[in-house]
Parts: C-alpha cells; sequence; structure tokens
C-alpha cells in the first residue's frame, strides 16, 4: 500500500501531466476568515444582481460539506495568457475567453485527473469544481503555497502572474499539505486601483463586483446598463483585463501551451462594424464553444451598443 508521501508524489507528477503548471495541496478545514469577509461583501450588496452568490454559504466556507470527510484540498492552475493580441481598433474582450470554454477544457481535465487517481490509489472520494460552484478557490490556492491574493482580488503567482485559470479538487484522501503563501508581494503598489476604469477595486483586497466591467458586461441580464457607466468602458465589450493588464507582475506571463486556448481569428479580428453587422446565426456558429456565449448574441450587442454610443 503506497504511503501518503508516494500518493502525494504522485498527484503532483499527475499534474504536470495534464497540462497543469501548478499544483498544491491544502489542508481541508473551515475557512472561518473567508466566511467573516464573503458575509461582509454580501451585506454590503457587492454581488450587484448576482443572487446565486448568496446561496450555498455554508458550502463555500467547509468543504466537508461538500465532500464528507474530506481531508485534502488539491489546487490546480492552468496557464491562459495568450500568444496573440487583439487588434488594436477592435472591441476589447477578456483574454481567458479568447478559445474554447474553459469550463469545458478544465473540467476534462479534472475528470481524468480523479480516474487516475482512483486507478492508481484506490476507490476515494472526491469532487472537482471548475470556477461556477460554491468554492473560495483563491483562498485554497494561497493556503497550498501556489501565490497571494493581490489588490486586485486575483490569485498571482511569483513566477509567471495571474493569468491562470484555477481549479479545485476536494477529496477524503489523506495527503501531504504545502505551506501556505505568506507573503504579500503587491508591497505599496497600487495601478490596479489606479487604473480600473469604474473604480471597482476598493483599499483591503475588497472588489465591489457592482461595478466591475466583468459584472456589467457578463453577469448583468438586464438589456440596460446604467447610463452612470457611460464612457467608462474604454471599449471594454465582453469582460475586462485592466487590472491585470497594469500589474507589473505580468510581466512575468509566459504564452500557454494549451491548444484549445488558441484565440478564435475572429476574436482578434472583428472591427466594431462587423461586430455590429453580425448576425444571430452567424454568433452562434463562430461561438457555439466560446465563453462568449454566457452573454448571448443579444447580451453582446447590448455591450456593443454602449461602448460606441
Amino acid at each position: 500500500m503506497a504511503t501518503t508521501s508516494q500518493n502525494t508524489e504522485f498527484i503532483k507528477k499527475l499534474a504536470v501531466q495534464l497540462g497543469f503548471e501548478y499544483c498544491g495541496i491544502a489542508k481541508a478545514k473551515k475557512l472561518d476568515a473567508d466566511a467573516r469577509r464573503l458575509e461582509s461583501w454580501l451585506q454590503n450588496d457587492m454581488h450587484g444582481t448576482m443572487s446565486y452568490m448568496e446561496n450555498y454559504f455554508d458550502l463555500r466556507i467547509d468543504p466537508a460539506k461538500l465532500v464528507p470527510g474530506a481531508k485534502s484540498v488539491i489546487t490546480l492552475m492552468k496557464n491562459y495568457y495568450p500568444a496573440k493580441q487583439q487588434e488594436l481598433d477592435t472591441p476589447k474582450i477578456s483574454k481567458y475567453a479568447y478559445g474554447k470554454d474553459y469550463h469545458e477544457v478544465i473540467r476534462a481535465k479534472l475528470n481524468e485527473f480523479i480516474d487516475n487517481i482512483k486507478t492508481k490509489i484506490g476507490d476515494i472520494h472526491g469532487r472537482g469544481f471548475v470556477d461556477s460552484a460554491p468554492v473560495l478557490e483563491r483562498t485554497w490556492a494561497q493556503r497550498s503555497g501556489l501565490g497571494w491574493i493581490g489588490k486586485n482580488g486575483n490569485l498571482i503567482t511569483k513566477g509567471s502572474g495571474s493569468f491562470y485559470f484555477i481549479a479545485t479538487l476536494i477529496t477524503d484522501l489523506e495527503l501531504e499539505f504545502d505551506d501556505p503563501f505568506i507573503k504579500d508581494y503587491c508591497g505599496t503598489c497600487t495601478r490596479c486601483i489606479d487604473e480600473c476604469p469604474t473604480d471597482a477595486i476598493l483599499p483591503d483586497k475588497v472588489i465591489n463586483g457592482s461595478k466591475c466591467i466583468s459584472y456589467f458586461t457578463i453577469e448583468l441580464k438586464d438589456m440596460l446598463i446604467p447610463d452612470t457607466m457611460k464612457g467608462k468602458f474604454d471599449n471594454w465589450m465582453f469582460g475586462c483585463d485592466v487590472c491585470q493588464d497594469v500589474c507589473p507582475w505580468n510581466r512575468f506571463s509566459k504564452t500557454t501551451n494549451e491548444t484549445a486556448f488558441t484565440p478564435i481569428p475572429e476574436i482578434l479580428n472583428l472591427s466594431t462594424k462587423e461586430w455590429s453587422e453580425l448576425t444571430e446565426e452567424s454568433f452562434k456558429k463562430i461561438f457555439s464553444a466560446s465563453p462568449l456565449k454566457r452573454t448571448k448574441y443579444s447580451g453582446i450587442q447590448r455591450n456593443l451598443k454602449f461602448i460606441v454610443e
């Protein structure tokens, strides 16, 4: 029977084989400090119309509620920094959405990850999560020693910045734990706060989600974006990368080697006029596997109209 150390080594090597650049492991425990921060954030209505953030509060802060008997939380990180950037005069799209929908790409890798663990180690219980579940993935990444949470709310790695997708696997398997990442290397830098077009980044690493451009262009389901935001979007049509683009640590960003994240040509090249003339049928065909489908054709046209008028 393999030892805890051998199982840990196997999991770290498996993560690399499946294309994850980072893998860290933390002890599964209730996140009491995060519970207090999340409660305050919700009470101050910083989630806007994202009412789903109020759901499953206990599950978000206690991994044992998601996986009974949880012992370890494995954090996996996948680089998505693109080799090519958009043309300068095109409506801006967040880099995470350049290629195929990361939920599908990472979920497939997570399922393979779990299957391999069960084949090698035995009938362990575990659940994998990619962004769309009640898991505080950035906290677990920090507790796993992978980086620190920056003033912009993103997990920042010292070696290669913050353009990473984070996946979380909660399991009842006993593993060796990594030391948490203690130091905050943001220092006195406030570039992300200063450059945020809508002043959504507050002191003490608090993000007012209800003022974020990503919220308005992706999460907001109303067909009208508030007039108070007029002229503040800096041509962002889907999401926003300003707080990452200005972060000094992202000068160390490396190009992803994941072919699934290869930019869709239209995202790089379509002009404002071409976007406005795009039919719904063409949109569905071109972006069928893209994160842009979340906003739907009507949402993209709403956003486009808002930033050009």
